[in-house]
């Protein structure tokens, strides 16, 4: 609900945002299987797959940071993946060309993707701020797994499954 929120310093707006990314990480988790089995393309389901592992690795990182902050991990629903995530089900569930639906998957996949680059840079950003040093090397390990997944989805599309859709 809106206006019962309360932030009064940078470290409060701080871990409300982590609770927020701890959320996604989970709903991304329930995600990517449903993605991999809908995807075609061998090399796609492998991406996902791949990035499953990386983001149970991101959750523990998000973990160590409450820890850091003497914080018990916890979450807030996170609404804006949930819409993400809802608009990927029905790229998931639409019926029609097996390399079109590949297509669609790698552009919801991005969204995600570009979502979480947005919310880690900020939680860098304030990471630094407040002088937790650890935690922006945590933080930017994330960032460079998710740019690294964006890319590798931006080759699989440019590379193949785009052109492939065309057709």
């Amino acid at each position: 609900m809106f206006g019962k929120m309360k932030l009064d310093n940078l470290r409060a707006l701080y871990l409300d945002e982590l609770k927020d990314a701890y959320d996604f990480e989970h709903q991304i988790l329930d995600g990517l299987p449903k993605m991999e089995k809908a995807a075609t393309a061998e090399e796609l389901k492998a991406a996902f797959r791949e990035h499953r592992g990386e983001t149970e690795r991101q959750v523990g990182r998000l973990e160590q940071i409450f820890q850091g902050l003497g914080e018990r991990a916890d979450r807030k629903t996170c609404k804006g993946m949930k819409g993400l995530i809802a608009e990927a089900e029905e790229y998931i569930k639409a019926r029609g060309d097996d390399d079109t639906r590949d297509a669609s998957l790698i552009a919801a996949a991005q969204r995600i993707e570009h979502y979480e680059i947005a919310v880690y840079g900020t939680l860098k950003a304030y990471a630094r701020v407040l002088g937790h040093q650890e935690q922006v090397r945590l933080l930017q390990q994330t960032l460079d797994e998710e740019s690294k997944a964006d890319r590798k989805l931006t080759e699989l599309a440019e590379k193949g499954i785009n052109v492939s859709a065309v057709a």
